[in-house]
């Protein structure tokens, strides 16, 4: 995948569990599991807003791209 979720690298600086910020911008904890598994196929920009929001960051910081040279 050439999207890299870096949500465990913010969550490390911070001292914050998984849990703590899935109950805070409500949603399940499976499913920011998925998230930061880097398995979502898509996620929503209030979600993304409310992890920015919560965890005072911009897209960038946890969002990146990083180039597949298995894909065309």
């Amino acid at each position: 995948m050439a999207i890299i979720i870096e949500l465990d690298v913010q969550l490390a600086q911070r001292k914050m569990k998984s849990t703590e910020l899935a109950a805070a911008i409500g949603i399940t904890p499976q499913n920011l599991s998925i998230l930061r598994a880097g398995r979502a196929k898509a996620i929503r920009f209030s979600t993304l807003e409310a992890i920015c929001r919560y965890l005072q960051c911009q897209p960038g910081d946890i969002l990146r791209y990083q180039d597949d040279p298995t894909e065309p």
